[in-house]
Formats: structure tokens, C-alpha cells, sequence
């Protein structure tokens, strides 16, 4: 009776540990991950305009990134260069340069937001002046933080 009850084991699946990793305008993008939050990896990719992508090119937001073929992933690098939505979705509204609306992404986000605190800098702006102090310059308050490097490094208060 005893040898009757036991019972067999089932064989262990072992799971792949290689890992997929799909590259979309130079990010490279875990494959596990769904497509909502893989297209979210891209610098200049939000949330909400991962959202938008997926369904105007009517791609399930759960598929996995690994999953995509060729045209797809072609058809999304497309749509995140040159998206299709509104106005207040895109991330530089009146470029200073064009008066155009763009969506910048990667590289070129860093480029034009450095650009952007020179500009703010050399025309002497209140922001420009925090950014080369090292202050923050959206307002916050200042007497208990921000104090990072430099001459004004906090020194500790010792007990006797």
C-alpha cells in the first residue's frame, strides 16, 4: 500500500537561461519584456507614447519584444521617429530653431537639452545662472538640500 502512494516524480523543465535581446534605435530591449514596456526603454519614449505606438500600428501591448518579426520591429522604429499623434504628446513643441513640433529620442535628446542649458547659461536666464551654480531651479528650497561637492561640502557635527 505504501509503494502504491508513492508517486512519480515529474522530470524538472529546465528553462533556457540565454537571454533575447531585441535592439530598437540603439537600445537594446530585454525580449521577456512586453512591448508597452519595452518601447518605454527608449530615451524619449514615455509610457503614453509606447501606448499610443502600439495601438496605431494595432500591436498587442502584452506580446513580448522576442516575439516581433522583422516588419514589425521596422514599423515601430518608424513610428517612434516619426510618430503620428498629437501635438501634446510630442517632447519639443516650437523648436526654438524651426517653430516646428518634433519627437526627439536617444542621442539626440541629450544633445539638444545640453544645448538647451548653454543657451540658458549664455543668455544669462535665472535658470541658466542655477544650472552653473549647481542649485535647482525649479523653485525647491534649499537650506537642508542640494548640498553636493564642491567648496560647500557639509561637514558632520561630532559628539565629545
Amino acid at each position: 500500500m505504501a509503494q502504491e502512494q508513492i508517486q512519480e516524480k515529474k522530470p524538472v523543465r529546465k528553462e533556457d537561461k540565454t537571454e533575447t535581446i531585441v535592439r530598437i534605435l540603439q537600445t537594446d530591449i530585454p525580449g521577456r519584456r512586453n512591448v508597452y514596456a519595452g518601447l518605454a526603454k527608449i530615451k524619449g519614449v514615455s509610457f503614453a507614447m509606447s501606448s499610443a505606438i502600439c495601438n496605431g500600428l494595432k500591436i498587442d501591448k502584452r506580446k513580448r519584444v522576442q516575439d516581433l518579426n522583422e516588419k514589425e520591429i521596422g514599423a515601430i522604429s518608424e513610428a517612434v521617429k516619426n510618430p503620428k499623434v498629437p501635438k501634446f504628446m510630442m517632447n519639443r513643441r516650437s523648436d526654438l530653431d524651426t517653430g516646428s513640433d518634433k519627437h526627439i529620442i536617444t542621442t539626440e535628446l541629450d544633445l539638444r537639452k545640453e544645448f538647451d542649458i548653454k543657451r540658458l547659461k549664455k543668455i544669462r536666464s535665472y535658470r541658466g545662472s542655477r544650472h552653473a551654480l549647481g542649485q535647482p531651479s525649479r523653485g525647491q528650497r534649499t537650506k537642508s538640500h542640494f548640498r553636493k561637492g564642491g567648496k560647500n561640502k557639509v561637514v558632520g557635527v561630532r559628539k565629545k
